[in-house]
């Protein structure tokens, strides 16, 4: 039997970053939602207001004989841009900003000590931006925002 853990990234619009997770090795499950905000089950709407305090957000539920919480961080790093203060790219706003919410003490020193390692990589020019919380409530999406990218791919 599989054991599961659970990781939250939050890295710009979750639909791409949900589709980079959903189909790596050894997560079995996505969902996206809204994470770190001071509203009970707010909406889409709510939430692209900027007042709600969430981010945009990716919750993954992974084996992690398959596949490592230090390896979901390294794909975390490499599918956004963490030197972007709330925004990614075109979007802007907080609830576009880089954060991971970590579950257990184990988690938080594993993004601590990633993310000092990607800010001395020598990959950005600057300084990385992300947040490193602990995990709230997690609120789902609605549903025509969970899989967006596999529903409309041609």
């Amino acid at each position: 039997m599989s054991r599961s853990e659970q990781a939250i990234f939050a890295a710009g619009c979750f639909w791409g970053v949900e589709d980079v997770f959903a189909n790596t090795k050894g997560v079995k499950k996505t969902s996206v939602g809204y994470t770190g905000g001071t509203l009970a089950f707010p909406s889409y709407e709510q939430v692209c207001t900027g007042r709600t305090g969430h981010a945009e957000a990716v919750l993954i539920e992974f084996d992690p004989d398959e596949v490592t919480f230090s390896q979901l961080l390294e794909i975390f790093w490499h599918c956004h841009d963490p030197t972007q203060k709330d925004a990614q790219g075109p979007d802007i706003g907080t609830q576009y900003r880089s954060e991971i919410f970590f579950h257990t003490p184990g988690q938080e020193a594993a993004a601590r000590a990633s993310l000092h390692d990607e800010q001395n990589s020598g990959r950005h020019q600057r300084a990385v931006a992300t947040r490193i919380s602990p995990a709230g409530e997690f609120f789902a999406a609605e549903d025509y925002h969970q899989n967006y990218f596999a529903k409309h791919r041609h």
